[in-house]
């Protein structure tokens, strides 16, 4: 009885580390981080990538640990549904959308939006979380609504959205700039960025360092 007990956590513990297989489209949560123009993050993304819509994604759905993964590259589209907190409730009149590149990770937590893993979600109930690099020369100042006069502030932290994956090549507008694309060049293989990964495509998406090198 007591094996039985001790494989059934062990099992459990295998679900909960597992990196989430989500669907192309569905519902997350949005949160934003100030990132400098030039940076590169996790993935290796060349700097100039930074000059257009940008993002991290959390990290069970990023699909490593450290340095890229498959979530590496890949283009998206978000689309803001309403706060996650506000009160009394608040529905911008406006639907707004952007088009982002994922090209960095957020860590995973005990706590916090980017805690989200197969067997529990983060505290809005959503696996995934994009953290949006903002403000940006590349998003307008205006973009996440607001009414200051109702709430007495204009920033309301962490958005509820729907997320779509979509073509880089077609919908990013860095696609156009060859030196938006790709990894840096000095890192050579320990960085990932494909200029645009499709997915169910295995030949152009990033590999799991953290998996490739046995990494928790």
């Amino acid at each position: 009885m007591l094996l039985l007990i001790f494989f059934a956590i062990q099992v459990l513990n295998v679900l909960a580390d597992a990196w989430i297989e989500y669907p192309n489209r569905g519902k997350a949560t949005l949160t934003h981080y100030t990132l400098p123009e030039g940076y590169v993050g996790s993935c290796g993304c060349t700097g100039d990538s930074t000059k257009y819509p940008i993002a991290a994604l959390s990290q069970m759905a990023y699909g490593s640990s450290r340095s890229y993964g498959p979530g590496c590259g890949r283009c998206f589209k978000l689309t803001l549904v309403n706060p996650v907190v506000a009160t009394p409730p608040f529905y911008p009149d406006e639907v707004k959308s952007v088009i982002v590149k994922i090209i960095d990770l957020c860590p995973l937590s005990n706590i916090g939006w980017c805690a989200g893993m197969n067997n529990k979600p983060n505290s809005a109930g959503a696996y995934l979380n994009f953290d949006l690099s903002f403000p940006s020369k590349a998003i307008p100042d205006d973009f996440f609504p607001s009414n200051q006069t109702l709430y007495g502030y204009k920033d309301f932290g962490v958005w509820n959205i729907n997320y779509e994956s979509v073509s880089c090549m077609s919908d990013w507008s860095g696609a156009k700039n060859q030196a938006a694309l790709g990894s840096v060049g000095s890192l050579a293989s320990a960085g990932c960025c494909p200029a645009d990964p499709q997915p169910g495509n295995t030949s152009n998406i990033c590999p799991s360092f953290s998996d490739q090198n046995g990494l928790p």
